[in-house]
């Protein structure tokens, strides 16, 4: 292998990888003087952001299942290894469970809301009071729960379910809210319901199905530490889930080659400061072995030629493909029929290095691939997903200890979301919408009727709203404005609907949009305030049960989140009431429990560290029973069309120091401390342009214009990155033709300004 390139400076490109004590990232002690995440200063600032409610927000950490990203640590502690586990992340949310209410004198003018930013309206306070604004107003209007609840039912009790669309978030929402949620839609007569899994993860979902049969993560946490390959492929997990930094280590340290694959060298992998972990915290950790750079949507060309090189050396488990598979051979011919060039040209990684890759692959005894947004956020998202599916299917690295596919989540809901069925084509549990489902659903849910027809996920349902074809647009939480490509698009579409809702605990930008009639704001309690407590479902179908936590006065009239569905469906059809409404969230467990097999058991969560796993540690350990003829399906795939025009740049998005659309911090200094107008450019391409380190540069799509600061990258040459949302704006309503999951790439010119 002596023709392979030479060791990166501070990686392990060859050779063994580093281990141990040799994985230090800087003799500095707490590498002062370097540009990096000073954690201790962030806990400092966060117990002042706290310092009203000290104990109970210890009582929340100490107690509560995270609100955070979907690792979900129970209190400080977790089910992978010993120790403290909390991040910065969900240290920096916890205000958004502690603050004070909003005074309804701030929501009085509501064109002076409308020049705030999302964070400046998140520190007004918590939203205390129902409060109602019509088109033409000078602000909110406070009001009763039975007047809110009039005014629903006056303006939507004649609209069919046909032009009612449901939309929720995951950030701290509750598998029950999730439940009553989309039953509330159903018994309207809606299947226009769907989950922000859609923007992130709704790739994943149609690829898994189609391969393996089951949407979500194969394997557990647990079997990151100790895998002899741990590849990272498309995901930025320093920054978007920094507690599995610990994870990391920890594998480190039992001999886990960790290998990632990426358009940019991502610093928070290479080293990282570990607060809880003295050595770490004196003086980092190097946690990244190798860093193969891929050029933005050249994720097949480069997996593609992996197998290629795997196929051809013999590294296949044939046994477990005969065994457990279909479709081996029409993959093998599709690789072996792509020339290396062709792969080279498409991936921007070159042959020995792709050769590589498969040596380390067919070696390994176990291996785990970690993935997020960089794959799936393409229009051929679900494609990528089944490639990685074809490399583990191909080393029968699968249902196994220390084996599997795990598609990272993002929030601490939106695992469960889905599962319960905040999904157009499926009830919860999975079932899929058609007749047979909903008798079945009917004769659960109190002989109502359930439709039947196909409803529109999220982008589907922005159209017709903008098209004239919602009057009801049910908002639990979220901001499409910020989220959805097009922001103005989706300006104008809330816009034209007679009746929005908006559900949440603090006010954000869209909830500001002008309506076609009137706005609704339903102010909704926190998870940790919630009657009952409530359960959530992490990255490994891990349903962990939260207690109300006590210690702090519930926030003027706010309800529990699961409660407010159940409210509206009831104002709207009186008759609903012998099914939706609830003493407490046990008895929706109970419910639960019977309507869902894969959540047998929930109804026994009752105390703080209660959880079930559904299907286990991993998936497919007794092979694949979903799928035809019990076995797993590979995926012969030719390579997208990726080609940029001469002149033009591939723009990708990138996220950090942020929860979805919640900024925490201007500056990421998880990549060099810039601010969020940063565009990351190669060197090589700064100079072809004539553009200078910080030089304010103006990008065009064929759909926006965007400025931003020009900053050097180590990025893929032909890619540039911008963070998200700032860079929505360039960003086209392109979806995933599959998985209906929007395209957050977009072709761009660049001109210095």
């Amino acid at each position: 292998m002596s023709d392979l390139p030479q060791k990166r400076p501070g990686t392990a490109v060859l050779g063994p990888p580093i281990k141990g004590d040799d994985a230090v990232a800087s003799f500095v002690p707490f590498g002062i003087g370097q540009d990096k995440p000073h954690h201790f200063i962030e806990m400092a600032e966060v117990m002042w952001e706290n310092r009203d409610s000290l104990p109970y927000a210890w009582n929340i950490l100490n107690n509560g299942v995270c609100d955070g990203c979907s690792l979900g640590p129970r209190g400080l502690r977790d089910d992978v290894i010993e120790g403290t586990h909390l991040c910065t992340t969900r240290l920096k949310l916890l205000r958004l469970n502690t603050m004070p209410a909003l005074a309804p004198v701030d929501v009085l003018d509501i064109d002076r809301l409308r020049q705030l930013s999302n964070k400046e309206l998140q520190e007004l306070g918590r939203i205390p009071y129902p409060f109602v604004y019509r088109k033409g107003d000078r602000g909110f209007k406070r009001v009763s729960w039975d007047e809110a609840m009039g005014i629903a039912a006056e303006l939507t009790r004649d609209v069919p379910g046909e032009r009612m669309g449901f939309f929720a978030t995951s950030r701290g929402v509750t598998n029950e809210a999730y439940y009553t949620f989309t039953k509330a839609a159903r018994l309207l007569g809606s299947n226009h319901v769907d989950l922000c899994a859609r923007l992130c993860h709704a790739a994943t979902v149609a690829g898994l199905l189609g391969t393996i049969g089951y949407g979500a993560p194969t394997c557990s946490l647990k079997d990151l530490i100790g895998t002899d390959v741990l590849l990272l492929i498309g995901t930025n997990i320093s920054n978007n889930q920094p507690v599995t930094m610990k994870y990391l280590m920890e594998a480190k340290r039992k001999g886990t080659r960790v290998v990632v694959v990426n358009t940019t060298l991502e610093k928070g992998l290479e080293r990282y400061w570990i607060p809880s972990d003295v050595k770490s915290c004196l003086f980092g950790t190097q946690l990244m072995d190798d860093f193969v750079q891929v050029k933005a949507g050249g994720d097949i060309a480069f997996m593609n030629g992996v197998l290629k090189a795997l196929i051809a050396k013999g590294a296949q488990d044939q046994d477990y493909i005969d065994t457990h598979t279909v479709g081996f051979e029409e993959m093998a011919a599709k690789v072996a029929g792509q020339k290396w060039a062709d792969l080279e040209r498409v991936s921007g990684v070159a042959r020995n290095r792709m050769e590589w890759v498969a040596e380390l692959w067919g070696r390994a005894r176990s291996g785990v691939t970690i993935y997020s947004m960089g794959l799936t956020q393409h229009s051929h998202g679900v494609e990528n997903v089944e490639d990685v599916v074809n490399l583990h299917l191909a080393r029968g690295f699968m249902g196994r200890e220390k084996c599997g596919i795990l598609p990272i989540r993002g929030h601490s809901g939106v695992q469960g979301g889905g599962e319960c069925g905040v999904n157009p084509a499926k009830l919860p549990g999975g079932f899929k919408i058609g007749p047979e489902t909903s008798a079945r659903f009917k004769e659960l849910w109190g002989g109502h009727d359930i439709p039947e027809w196909a409803g529109h996920s999220t982008g589907p349902m922005v159209e017709a709203a903008a098209a004239g074809e919602l009057d009801l647009f049910y908002n639990l939480g979220g901001n499409l404005y910020h989220t959805m490509p097009d922001p103005e698009f989706v300006r104008e579409a809330y816009a034209n609907v007679k009746l929005r809702i908006h559900q949440d605990i603090v006010i954000n930008t869209s909830t500001l949009i002008e309506p076609g009639d009137t706005i609704l704001l339903l102010p909704a309690q926190t998870r940790y305030e919630q009657r009952g407590g409530g359960t959530s479902t992490n990255t490994e179908r891990r349903v962990r049960f939260s207690p109300e936590i006590e210690g702090h006065p519930y926030v003027g009239e706010c309800k529990p989140e699961y409660e407010i569905p159940c409210r509206i469906a009831c104002a709207i059809k009186p008759e609903l009431a012998n099914t939706l409404m609830y003493k407490d969230s046990r008895d929706i467990r109970v419910e639960m429990d019977e309507t869902m097999p894969i959540y047998k058991g929930i109804a026994g969560l009752e105390k703080a560290g209660d959880w079930i796993q559904w299907g286990g540690p991993q998936l497919c350990g007794d092979g694949y029973p979903k799928m035809p003829d019990g076995k797993a399906r590979f995926t012969p795939l030719d390579l997208p069309d990726v080609a940029v025009p001469e002149g033009k740049f591939f723009l990708t998005t990138r996220r950090g120091k942020q929860f979805n659309s919640i900024i925490i911090k201007e500056k990421d200094h998880l990549q060099g401390g810039h601010l969020r107008d940063a565009l990351f450019i190669h060197p090589h391409d700064m100079q072809r342009l004539g553009v200078s380190e910080g030089q304010r540069v103006e990008l065009t799509s064929d759909h926006g214009t965007w400025r931003a600061s020009a900053v050097s990258m180590d990025i893929a040459p032909g890619t540039v990155q911008a963070y998200w949302p700032e860079c929505n704006v360039l960003i086209p309503r392109k979806y995933d033709p599959r998985s209906l999951e929007p395209d957050y790439n977009a072709i761009v010119s660049i001109q210095a300004t």
